[in-house]
């Protein structure tokens, strides 16, 4: 079963620490590729080599559409991926409330079709999101 998980809090609450750890313990038991997607290469020595890292930023990725066309490209080229980690997702992702629920919606559909899973760091209060996307809180 393919799951979305989403690490909910404020700047500095340690969500991007948290995101790297959990990216570094999957690696021992991961049946495919990890991969870590941000928005610059600030982190890219805290990942274990293992990890495939994205920088985003070398793609022009911003907006909700082209994003997940970046990720369905990620996960269209390379069928073995078992989880996709995604920090300073709405930096990326640039989406009102609405765009949040659409989009959130496809990726429900294109995980479940990929068979992987996904854990996105989001800097805003789960109080403060739709339920239908707070569902997805750890």
């Amino acid at each position: 079963m393919t799951v979305i998980k989403i690490i909910f809090g404020k700047k500095g609450s340690g969500k991007t620490k948290r995101i790297l750890d959990m990216a570094n313990e999957s690696i021992i038991n991961a049946k495919g590729h990890v991969m870590f997607v941000d928005n610059n290469k600030d982190y890219t020595l805290s990942l274990k080599p293992q990890i495939r890292f994205i920088d985003a930023s070398e793609y022009s990725v911003k907006g909700a559409e082209p994003f997940y066309g970046f990720i369905a490209g990620i996960l269209a080229g390379n069928y073995d991926i078992d989880v996709i980690y995604i920090d300073s997702f709405l930096k990326m992702i640039q989406a009102d409330e609405q765009g949040l629920i659409d989009f959130f919606a496809k990726l429900e559909k294109l995980t479940a079709h990929a068979g992987n899973d996904i854990v996105i760091s989001f800097s805003e209060d789960a109080a403060n999101v739709p339920e239908c996307i707070r569902q997805y809180q750890i």
